[in-house]
This record gives C-alpha cells, sequence and structure tokens, in this order.
C-alpha cells in the first residue's frame, strides 16, 4: 500500500511546488510508482510538468466536486512512472461547493482509498492556505511534508500550520505524522541561512531533513521548460538535492514497513 505525503505551508514562496515536482520525480527515478496532486488552483505543478491545464480532459476539481474516480483522471508526465492528476483555475470554486457535501473534510480520502494500492507514494501539493481542499489534503496523508525557507521569517508561520496539523489529529486524522521539516532556498554563505538550519534542528531535532535545498538557478529555469530539474539538467545541485531527498524519504519508509 502506498504512502500518502501532503506538501504543505500556509505561507506562500516557501518552494512547496518546486518540491512537490522535484521529489515526485526523483522518487519516480528511485524506481517507485508515484502519482503527485495538484491541489493548488495556480496549476503551477501541473504546467512545471508540462502539462497545459486547459487541455486536459478533467482535473481534481471534477474528482471533488463531481465525483469523478481517480482512476482514469491521471495523466501521465514527462518521467517515467510519474503520474499526475492535474489542477485548473476552477479549483478556487471548489472549496465553496465541497462546503455542502456530507463528510466534506474526508473527499479526497475517500478517492484515495481506490487507488492508494497501484502507487509508491502519493505526494499532494498544497495550496499556500488552510482552506477547505488542504484540510481534505492533510485529512487524507499518511504524513506531510512542511518546507521551510532560510529566511528570517521563516520560523514565525510554523506555529500557525502546526497548530492546524495538531486539530487535524485530533479531530479527522489521528494518525497523521510529519515527515520532515525541509529547509529550502538555502545558502550557505549566508549566517542567517545557517542560523535558522540550527534553529529548526534545536526545535524539531530529528524531523529536520538532513538534505536541504539550495538557492539553484536551474530549479528555477525548470517549470519554464515544462521540466523537472532531474530531466533538465541532472547535474545541477537543484536536481541533485532532490534525489538526496528522494532517498531520505525512502530510506526513512522502509525502516517503518
Amino acid at each position: 500500500m502506498g504512502k500518502i505525503i501532503a506538501i504543505a505551508n500556509q505561507k506562500g514562496g516557501v518552494g512547496k511546488t518546486t518540491t512537490a515536482i522535484n521529489l515526485a520525480s526523483s522518487l519516480a527515478v528511485e524506481g517507485k510508482k508515484v502519482l503527485l496532486i495538484d491541489a493548488d488552483p495556480q496549476a503551477n505543478a501541473t504546467s512545471g510538468l508540462g502539462i497545459d491545464p486547459k487541455k486536459m480532459s478533467s482535473s481534481i476539481y471534477e474528482c471533488l466536486v463531481d465525483d469523478y474516480p481517480l482512476a482514469g483522471t491521471e495523466v501521465e508526465t514527462c518521467v517515467k512512472g510519474l503520474y499526475l492528476i492535474g489542477s485548473r483555475i476552477d479549483l478556487v470554486g471548489a472549496e465553496l461547493e465541497l462546503i455542502s457535501k456530507p463528510d466534506r473534510e474526508k473527499v479526497l480520502a475517500h478517492l484515495l482509498a481506490q487507488v492508494i494500492d497501484n502507487y509508491d507514494y502519493v505526494l499532494i501539493d498544497c495550496s499556500p492556505s488552510l482552506g477547505l481542499i488542504t484540510v481534505n489534503a492533510l485529512t487524507a496523508a499518511n504524513s506531510v511534508i512542511i518546507p521551510v525557507q532560510a529566511e528570517y521569517f521563516a520560523l514565525e508561520g510554523i506555529s500557525k500550520l502546526l497548530n492546524t496539523i495538531r486539530i487535524i489529529k485530533s479531530k479527522l486524522n489521528p494518525a497523521l505524522e510529519i515527515e520532515g521539516f525541509l529547509l529550502t532556498m538555502y545558502d550557505a554563505r549566508l549566517r542567517l541561512a545557517n542560523q535558522i538550519y540550527e534553529e529548526l534542528k534545536t526545535h524539531f531535532g530529528d524531523m529536520v531533513f538532513n538534505t536541504v535545498i539550495p538557492r539553484n538557478i536551474k530549479l528555477s529555469e525548470a517549470p519554464s521548460h515544462g521540466l523537472p530539474a532531474i530531466l533538465y539538467d541532472p547535474e545541477s545541485r537543484g536536481a541533485q538535492s532532490h534525489v538526496q531527498l528522494a532517498k531520505e524519504v525512502i530510506k526513512k519508509n522502509s525502516r517503518k514497513h
């Protein structure tokens, strides 16, 4: 049975989608079968994998709102073994339409239950908000990766997210764990970046990934070419760091099984 990992932080611009695309691709390159769900109306994970949201026949919106099954909605990507359930701007309206549904926080969990055995990993790229769709993602997930930008206000937003995770654990998904805190946009030359890594380690210990994701121009360029870094420039530090992260995730989870 596969593992469902949400990638969440209500603070925007912390590298959530970059992490989602590149971790999903690196897990696939490591031989895992992976499903990436783009649960963000901005649809950046969709376009970042070279898929035009306008050309998809159905998206995560139809699955959540119109009860389309996930099987049949997924599309193949440019990475062998990586499948995507894409997003479109109409996902903005799904929050309102979900409100009237019975068991509205668990719609995604019920959908995933039907396909989870087909995949080793399912990654969910959450939007930078703590709305109903993100709540659905956290309710469906086994664990959550929290990307943290190596900058001054980075730690401020975390307490809000941890509080949301606590509420979801107590009311909706008691099994939800933190997969890890991931330091992103890291510049080793900056003293501040190193301080933030130390601070994260002090607060969260083993929950902080050993891998840090550097600031990297290839990582920024890749989505505009519709490619993950591992295909755009496999030798780049951005690509290599995500391969390291994938190996760390696989190792962590093989210990548990």
